[in-house]
């Protein structure tokens, strides 16, 4: 027997996959923006579908946040004994931008698991479905800031040129959605018990979030330097950059730091899960 043939053959490294890698994952994220017709379509139907056969259809999501926002101003407006003109459009818009954030996490928590089927079935990247959770949070969004608007309309707060700064925390908002509906989106997928504890944790965020009530002198003079603490809640810094230029109201420059860092690390690690997950969707919905 010849030497070479007892020689230890040493097969070939095999091929690593792309699959996981960065470039991909953005690739994922960049070819969903090109199917914009089919996320709009989606998210427009899943607003008629909630609200198929009622006379007022989408306009409920108006009433409904407009009855609660102007029963909650008035109750603790009363309460902290702040005037109904100056606490009123306060709790309106952070009801309007909470129930932004609060809806982006619940859905996107579930959107998925609740789209095995299109998921399964549809050749399409799974960041539409991101973005179809994005898009129908916006158009609730522009159904309840008519809200506001009525509210502008009726007491006339003191807006100043800097509502223009709305638009940029929007965008930040926007950016904020997209990577929260990833993150928590695809680890609920693969660890169903998450989206049951961001559950809890959204409701219990609300009541540490000022929202119905406000920091203020009549605030401050209760609870003394213990109102700093709100501070260590980073969705009170979102709530600021938003509620506050529509307000009036000067936003202190590191409201904007703490959002802008949260939104870099969030988008870091909505890349990394993407990259190491996004092709196991399919197989755990």
């Amino acid at each position: 027997m010849s030497t070479a043939a007892n020689e230890r053959v040493i097969p070939p490294a095999p091929q690593t996959s792309d699959s996981r890698t960065f470039r991909r994952a953005f690739a994922d994220l960049v070819d969903g923006l090109y199917n914009w017709e089919l996320w709009l379509h989606l998210g427009w139907t899943d607003i008629k579908q909630r609200y198929k056969r009622s006379v007022l259809g989408p306009l409920w999501i108006t009433v409904a946040t407009g009855v609660t926002a102007i029963a909650m101003g008035i109750l603790y407006g009363t309460l902290f004994g702040f005037t109904i003109k100056e606490f009123l459009p306060y709790v309106i818009l952070g009801l309007i931008f909470w129930n932004f954030i609060q809806n982006t996490v619940l859905d996107g928590s579930v959107v998925f698991s609740t789209n095995e089927g299109l998921i399964k079935q549809l050749p399409a990247p799974i960041s539409v479905h991101v973005y179809r959770i994005v898009w129908r949070q916006l158009i609730i969004f522009a159904h309840n800031i008519v809200i506001f608007l009525v509210v502008v309309a009726v007491f006339r707060p003191p807006i100043t040129w800097s509502a223009l700064l709305f638009f940029p925390a929007m965008a930040l908002f926007v950016l904020n959605a997209i990577w929260v509906t990833i993150v928590f989106g695809i680890l609920s997928t693969r660890f169903r018990d998450i989206s049951q504890l961001t559950t809890t944790i959204v409701q219990l965020a609300f009541f540490m979030t000022p929202i119905i009530w406000k920091l203020g002198p009549q605030m401050g003079n209760r609870v003394g330097s213990r109102a700093r603490l709100v501070e260590l809640n980073p969705l009170f810094h979102y709530i600021e950059i938003t509620r506050g230029p529509l307000l009036g109201e000067h936003v202190e420059l590191y409201h904007w730091g703490v959002v802008i860092a949260c939104t870099v690390v969030g988008c870091a690690a909505a890349l990394v899960v993407m990259r190491n997950y996004r092709s196991r969707v399919a197989y755990w919905v």
